[in-house]
């Protein structure tokens, strides 16, 4: 195994370029960087490998499958620069772990189960509060699965929240899809996408962006985090106990610790908009050409407006009217 301190250096960005962890490992795990520059660690699966689903959203990482040439791979993409070397010890480990497996896919649920280890260990510390814009994107989500208590009951709302999981789309209803975006209400009405795959066509089913204006509020006013999180926890509180501990299990996996101090700011949801994906909305379509991915965009509302949807249709849609 190398044991060079900067394991990425030299390597070209975001292209086949990727320099072999240990010669004599026994799988393939190999350092690489992505297309926006940032160190990722790849475990190559073996041609028609079973891959391993949901994988577990996690904070100033980003995990996941892609295409690389000939298979897929599972890649560990560290989101925050400044944790380049922490990020190579995760690594190391994240590798010992795996070779130590007596399987492909053994190594594969290793080095998974490793990541998972070292982000809890992460969040330990006081650096693992939410950052504002993920404090923002929790806020619209929290005010969605709200209004779905609403329409659907804690039990189904809860079981349709899947954005905690890593799943592609944020709320699964059935065939309907939901992917909520929260935008500071003055900004440029853009609305950032993270993945090719949260606005990709899912046979049978209809996809639906719900753009909501999360603001910071001013003087006293507003709810901070933790509030708006204990008052949709309280709904889950007067249901059944398997729908509490879907809930406790979902906010923790979507970064909130209710040791974290929230209360320097506080926030206010104002106006929503619905569009449906579909057609030409704008949009980087799937699937994308081998050798791509972990695409991220930004999208004009303005060019969304086509697909803008009446007041309720979305709820019309979710309760099957």
């Amino acid at each position: 195994m190398t044991t060079i301190e900067h394991p990425w250096e030299g390597l070209v960005s975001g292209g086949i370029d990727a320099r072999r962890v240990d010669s004599a490992g026994r799988w393939d795990f190999f350092w690489w960087v992505s297309e926006r520059g940032e160190p990722a660690l790849i475990l190559r699966l073996a041609a028609g490998a079973e891959e391993i689903m949901p994988l577990p959203k996690m904070r100033s990482l980003d995990l996941r499958y892609r295409d690389i040439p000939g298979t897929r791979a599972l890649v560990i993409v560290l989101r925050e620069p400044e944790q380049r070397e922490l990020f190579a010890t995760l690594c190391h480990d994240v590798v010992k772990a795996g070779e130590a497996a007596s399987t492909a896919r053994d190594a594969l649920v290793r080095s998974i189960r490793r990541t998972l280890r070292w982000h809890h260990l992460l969040r330990g510390g006081r650096s693992a509060r939410l950052s504002i814009e993920e404090q923002r994107g929790l806020v619209g989500e929290l005010h969605f699965l709200s209004h779905l208590c609403d329409l659907l009951g804690p039990r189904a709302a809860i079981e349709a929240w899947k954005g905690p999981e890593g799943s592609a789309k944020d709320f699964e209803i059935g065939r309907c899809l939901v992917e909520v975006k929260a935008r500071r209400g003055a900004a440029r009405p853009h609305v950032q996408i993270s993945s090719e795959d949260q606005l990709a066509d899912v046979d049978g089913a209809r996809l639906f962006l719900r753009v909501c204006d999360v603001d910071v509020a001013s003087g006293p006013s507003g709810m901070t985090l933790t509030d708006h999180v204990l008052r949709v926890g309280a709904r889950f509180l007067e249901g059944d106990l398997a729908a509490l501990e879907m809930w406790e299990a979902a906010i923790e996996a979507a970064g909130f610790d209710a040791d974290d101090d929230y209360s320097d700011r506080g926030w206010i949801v104002g106006r929503t908009q619905d569009f449906e994906v579909e057609g030409d909305f704008p949009r980087i379509p799937a699937p994308l050409p081998s050798g791509v991915g972990s695409v991220r965009y930004t999208i004009a509302l303005d060019s969304c407006q086509p697909f803008a949807v009446e007041t309720g249709l979305l709820d019309t849609v979710i309760r099957g009217d």
